[in-house]
């Protein structure tokens, strides 16, 4: 990895880390943007979930309190089982694909988070936030980014900023602590969190 490309890196690390101190999230999402152009997206995906492992354990662990398991179990559950799903599809996409959707997620996310719609909060139950939580683990195995859909979901809901917290930070955790798993069960003899350029 040259100087630049190196630059580039901690740069987008610095900028991610600092959004994931304000917001409670999003590091993923910053970073992937640039990342993904100067790593593979396995490469991508490995760095964002080892990153986002520590700043969500910290996030947690500030939050503990306000935890209800009863609330989180569901997409916790559902994350676990979409996870393998999205890290066996990364090994079989196209990367150019997969930098494509990967950006318009993030066009999607961040003009969802500038528009700021004044939606009519939609009701849920455990089915459908299990259906939630799965598709939530399919996209965290795939892209790295644990937290797209069900951040979404907990704001559709119509959910205080703190109670979304505290049921969007433990999924994140538990994707990413998944992700990591079962990546080492596919590939027990590459590290996950080299970069190989």
């Amino acid at each position: 990895m040259d100087g630049a490309v190196l630059a580039l890196f901690l740069a987008a690390a610095f900028v991610g880390g600092f959004a994931s101190g304000v917001a409670g999230f999003a590091m993923g999402f910053i970073v992937s943007g640039i990342w993904l152009h100067i790593l593979t997206p396995v490469q991508t995906t490995a760095l964002i979930v080892g990153y986002g492992l520590l700043t969500q354990a910290y996030g947690v662990w500030k939050l503990r309190h306000a935890l209800t398991w009863k609330n989180i179990a569901p997409f916790i559950i559902g994350g676990v089982f979409g996870v393998p799903i999205g890290t066996m599809l990364l090994t079989y996409l196209d990367p150019a694909y997969l930098q494509s959707g990967v950006g318009l997620l993030l066009i999607i996310f961040g003009a969802y988070g500038l528009l700021q719609p004044k939606l009519k909060p939609v009701p849920g139950n455990t089915a459908i936030d299990t259906g939630i939580g799965f598709a939530n683990g399919i996209l965290a195995g795939l892209t790295g980014l644990p937290g797209f859909i069900v951040t979404i979901w907990c704001q559709l809901r119509g959910w205080k900023k703190d109670y979304q917290r505290a049921v969007f930070q433990p999924v994140l955790l538990a994707a990413m602590a998944a992700n990591i798993v079962h990546s080492r069960s596919r590939a027990p003899s590459r590290p996950i969190f080299c970069i190989c350029m």
